[in-house]
Formats: C-alpha cells, sequence, structure tokens
C-alpha cells in the first residue's frame, strides 16, 4: 500500500479499476482548485498557463527519459495518433502500416482511417492472448511505413516486447509507436532503452490525472521528417505571433500540438504523475507484481480461468479473468463496494500503488461468492 490515505474513495470502497480511471487523489482534487483560484485570482494570466505547460511537458519527458522538445501536449490519443498519422505519405513505397490486435480501437481506427490517402492496414494476430514475436518478423517490410503496438493489451493486459518489436521494425526500415497508456505509470519506461520511435500515452489512467490530456514521444531525429497537416495555433513556431498569412511549424515536437490546451488538466496531470514520481515507477512495479500475483494464484487455486498469461512478465497492472457473464459480476461487485470493470466478456482487475493485500482478498471472497458467473 502506497500513498493509500491520499485517495478518499477508499474511505468507503475498493476501487481496482485504474485501467480505466485512476482514483482521485487528494493532490489532484487541489490542483483543479488552484486553477479556479489562479483563474478567479488573475482573469487571463497566460504565461502563468504557458508556465503549466511547460512544467507537465517536462515531467512526461522526464517520466520516460525522453527531452521535453520530443513531447507534444495533446486533448487525447486519437487527437495525438492523427496529428501522427497526418505526417506521413502514403502514395509512395512505404503505404502499409502494421497494427498489433492488441491496440485500444481509438489507434486502429485512426490508422484504417488513413486508407482513403493509400495506407495498407495489416493487422498481427494474437492467439491464446498473447502475439508471437516471429509474426512480426513475417509481417514487417521494406513498404512497412510505421508498426504501432500497444504494449499492455487493454482487455486481458498482456504485455509485448517494444525493444524486440522495433529492432525487428528497425531492421526493415520502419519506425515503431508504441501506445503506452496500460503501462505508464505502473512500471518504468525508458523510451531511448526501448529503442521505439514513437509513444503515446494519456493521464486518466494510472498517471492519475484526469481526462482531456494525453502525450506524444516523437524521437528528435525523427522531427523535422515528419510535417503534420492536422495542426492548429499551439503548434506554431511563434505560438502568439498570429500570423494568418503561413504555416511555420515549430521545430520541436510541439508541431504536433493543435488548438488551445486543456488548461485545468495540465494542473490535474502534474499533480498525478508528480505522485507517482514521489514513490518511483520501479517500486511501483514490485508493489503491483505483489498483488497480481495475490490474484492469480487465488484464481488458479479455485479453478478460475485467466485470460492473461500468468507469466508477470508477460502482462502489465492489469489481470482479467473470464466470465460467463461479466457484466452482472460487475454490477454485482460494485453494489459490494468493489469497483472493477469488463472488456470483452473479461473481469478486469486492475490495482495499482495505492491498492493492498486486503483489497486482492475482499475481491477474492466475493468472487467465490458469485463464482457461478465466472468461467473455470
Amino acid at each position: 500500500m502506497l500513498l493509500r490515505n491520499h485517495f478518499p474513495i477508499f474511505e468507503d470502497k475498493i476501487f481496482l479499476n485504474s485501467c480505466s480511471k485512476g482514483a482521485l487523489s487528494r493532490e489532484v482534487e487541489s490542483a483543479y482548485l488552484d486553477y479556479l483560484r489562479d483563474w478567479n485570482d488573475h482573469g487571463s494570466p497566460w504565461e502563468l498557463w504557458m508556465e503549466k505547460l511547460s512544467t507537465c511537458r517536462s515531467a512526461f519527458a522526464a517520466l520516460i527519459n525522453a527531452e521535453p522538445d520530443e513531447v507534444a501536449v495533446t486533448t487525447s490519443v486519437s487527437a495525438a495518433v492523427s496529428a501522427l498519422a497526418s505526417a506521413f505519405d502514403f502514395a509512395g513505397a512505404r503505404h502499409k502500416v502494421v497494427v498489433s490486435d492488441f491496440e485500444f480501437p481509438t489507434v486502429a481506427q485512426v490508422w484504417h482511417a488513413q486508407e482513403h490517402r493509400g495506407a495498407k492496414i495489416i493487422h498481427v494476430p494474437e492467439t491464446d492472448g498473447i502475439i508471437p514475436l516471429d509474426r512480426y518478423e513475417a509481417t514487417i517490410d521494406e513498404q512497412t511505413a510505421v508498426v504501432s503496438i500497444s504494449h499492455a493489451c487493454y482487455r486481458h493486459g498482456s504485455r509485448q516486447d517494444p525493444a524486440a518489436i522495433a529492432a525487428i521494425a528497425h531492421r526493415q526500415g520502419a519506425l515503431t509507436l508504441l501506445d503506452s497508456y496500460q503501462t505508464l505509470g505502473t512500471m518504468p519506461i525508458d523510451v531511448k532503452a526501448l529503442g521505439v520511435d514513437l509513444l503515446v500515452g494519456g493521464a486518466l489512467k494510472y498517471l492519475l490525472g484526469s481526462s482531456g490530456l494525453a502525450f506524444l514521444y516523437v524521437r528528435k531525429e525523427l522531427i523535422s521528417q515528419l510535417q503534420p497537416i492536422t495542426t492548429g495555433w499551439f503548434a506554431q513556431e511563434d505560438i502568439f505571433a498570429l500570423d494568418i498569412t503561413r504555416h511555420k511549424p515549430a521545430d520541436s515536437a510541439r508541431r504536433f500540438e493543435s488548438g488551445t490546451p486543456p488548461v485545468p488538466n495540465l494542473y490535474a496531470a502534474t499533480a498525478g504523475i508528480t505522485l507517482i514520481q514521489s514513490v518511483g515507477t520501479g517500486k511501483i512495479a514490485a508493489h503491483l507484481q505483489e498483488l497480481t500475483g495475490i490474484l492469480k494464484e487465488a484464481a488458479h487455486k479455485r479453478n478460475y480461468r485467466l485470460a492473461t498469461p500468468k507469466d508477470p512478465e508477460r502482462h502489465g497492472a492489469l489481470i482479467a479473468l473470464r466470465s460467463h457473464r461479466v457484466e452482472e459480476l460487475v454490477a454485482r461487485l460494485e453494489q459490494e463496494g468493489i469497483i472493477v470493470s469488463s472488456r470483452d466478456g473479461n473481469l478486469r482487475v486492475s490495482p495499482h500503488l495505492y491498492n493492498n493485500g486486503d483489497d486482492i482478498d475482499r475481491l477474492v471472497d466475493r468472487l467465490h461468492a458469485h463464482r457461478e458467473l465466472l468461467v473455470r
């Protein structure tokens, strides 16, 4: 249990749904009040708000071992990937986009939207909750522009090896985009060590912020080569030049930004990331491995069927259990004060730094009471 008393929801509930939305901390609540006070006290303090944007950008960059100029701050992963996709020319030899079947719908849908521009989208299928590396070897070729992969699948938590996939892509001259939404804040992520070219993620899940804020990392050597046509005034070299006669994008990853940033969410995201950094992602990862291990062992003893690989190196913070009637199970647990979620016929259980072994034990006890809803 880490910082549990910072999250009021645990006063009367057991929250195990961080893969959908992180629990509200007192710090994030206070950050929103700070925003309202600044607005009220100063009217329109744009210099202050630009400082908040810079602080948030730098905080995220430090979290993934990137430079601030390699990070774009956007309103969602959808916006980030749309801007990124607009920078690719699919009319040439490299017209293929390889997409894993672990993707969250928005990422795959953005790539499929590029079919009108000549892109050919090829899916790498999963089998029994895993995608073997040799399927990437067989799919990625000299016509591939980008390989789009999810670090951990939102449906069942199975985790991929970004470094190995990036190496395969690079041998063919392709770029790699990593969707880290389901892993950010739960484990150390070093974009340089992983060798990924691009990364997206957002604040509302394990980063403990709120919806309305996301990030795009672009390796600095690539920035000048990518010219997005999905853009806005905050993507300009001089934001406040207000020049309507030309488009001159920033020479940093800001060129992937668009309109006015969601200022309230900058306050919240920075507060959430600061909490994560105060504990450390290495310590959080060890804590989550212990909690997920307890749940997997309990499921094994009771013959509940896991949709998540048992090997801790093959999954993220999310553990999924197969269910006959998962929505009914989620509803029953909610009535008993346990907050979880569902996808694809799976019960999704996603602890975070604030959970403890008692939370898992309580969940296991209630799952036993409703065992007729679980696949065995």
